[in-house]
């Protein structure tokens, strides 16, 4: 059964290409509940656990880094990527 796009795994870091990827197309809408998180100023512990599903206490540096990695590459859509996604998104 496949995942929702809401609860997809991610990857220890996000990526940093200078262009929109299939993962960056894959987890818009973790990138979306990550700027919404932002906004609101919620905790990163929590985002990490109930957006990133990953458990804080156990990995806590792997939760700080994929929050810090996949917020920055959601802002970064949001500055630059998006123009990929206008032109159909990522190259294939």
């Amino acid at each position: 059964m496949q995942k929702s796009a809401a609860n997809l795994d991610v990857a220890d870091v996000a990526p940093t290409a200078p262009i929109l990827t299939g993962y960056d197309e894959q987890h818009l809408v973790t990138y979306l509940r990550l700027l919404d998180a932002a906004a609101d100023g919620a905790d990163w512990k929590e985002v990490a656990r109930t957006v990133l599903h990953i458990d804080v206490a156990r990995e806590p540096d792997r939760a700080r880094r994929a929050w810090e990695t996949h917020l920055a590459r959601a802002r970064w859509i949001t500055e630059h990527g998006y123009r990929d996604l206008l032109r159909g998104g990522a190259p294939h």
